[in-house]
């Protein structure tokens, strides 16, 4: 095995046609069926099939390309990283954050690094927690920064930069605005907003209407948190939110705010990254940046 065989694997899964590998990687046809031939010589069985003018993976050459994908990652960060210890003065970080992060506070953070660190490219990618810690394990990104409960991954190294309370949100013109503390009882009373099925919100508010026995009829599904506020506004329903991300509709008194009843959870904003992966200067000038600005973001928003 080697890159280029593992490149091949990777592309004709995408392409699934010889001729569109080999303009890939600007090389000729043969050039890339010698290859594919030799990898099945080596590996001792048949990773390719044909199927009129397209090619297809075996089951063999699907479970190659489960390592070839993960292992071309690999080769591709490790070349950017080394080349960024030649300068600082360019260069690309990929990172991953969820919605409330992404949002209401990272903004500030990429403002300041790009001020101090003008060629650098940087690349948001905003997705549920969930998936930003999969991308990790993928190497897929550089960086993840989530809102999440405490968790512990054996690949991850993750460590808390502020807290990120959950809070129930409501018009100032809903029913329960005349109340200053809520219980399990009163909740009941509300018609709820519910966050999309991947959130971590979601899966919090789920697991309090659980243990409460808080039953919901017809709630209302949305994947945006900014639609949820927009919903919630109206004055019909109640949602369970980030409190960092109804700072502004509260101080204008858009939205009223008060907190989860007997919550037995904690939330808050990490930061993670693989731990098999390097920790490049830019990476590390990154952090560096995350720890002064962000935080400061949190604590301004919270106050």
């Amino acid at each position: 095995m080697n890159l280029l065989k593992l490149k091949i694997v990777e592309l004709l899964e995408k392409h699934k046609k010889i001729t569109a590998v080999a303009n890939v990687l600007e090389l000729k046809q043969p050039t890339i069926t010698y290859h594919m031939k030799r990898l099945e010589q080596d590996m001792g069985v048949k990773l390719f099939e044909s199927r009129g003018d397209k090619t297809f993976l075996t089951a063999p050459g699907r479970a190659l390309l489960h390592y070839a994908s993960r292992i071309n990652k690999l080769a591709q960060e490790a070349e950017r990283v080394v080349k960024e210890y030649g300068s600082l003065a360019r260069g690309k970080l990929t990172i991953g954050a969820s919605y409330v992060p992404a949002t209401y506070v990272l903004p500030e953070v990429l403002s300041d690094f790009s001020k101090a660190n003008s060629g650098i490219e940087l690349s948001v990618l905003v997705k549920p927690a969930p998936i930003i810690k999969e991308k990790l394990w993928n190497h897929e990104i550089d960086l993840g920064i989530i809102s999440s409960e405490p968790f512990e991954k054996s690949f991850l190294s993750t460590h808390s930069l502020c807290e990120d309370e959950l809070v129930v949100i409501f018009s100032p013109d809903h029913h329960l605005a005349s109340y200053e503390e809520l219980n399990p009882g009163l909740i009941a009373t509300a018609n709820f907003v519910l966050h999309g099925k991947e959130s971590s919100t979601r899966e919090m508010t789920t697991r309090w209407l659980n243990n409460h026995q808080v039953g919901l009829v017809g709630p209302i599904e949305l994947d945006s948190i900014e639609a949820i506020k927009q919903t919630v506004q109206q004055g019909g329903h109640i949602a369970f939110i980030s409190g960092l991300a109804v700072q502004e509709e509260v101080k204008q008194g858009r939205l009223l705010m008060r907190q989860v009843p007997h919550a037995n959870f904690e939330r808050s904003i990490h930061c993670c990254y693989n731990k098999d992966r390097y920790d490049s200067r830019l990476t590390e000038k990154f952090i560096d940046t995350l720890h002064s600005s962000f935080k400061n973001s949190c604590l301004s928003s919270i106050n």
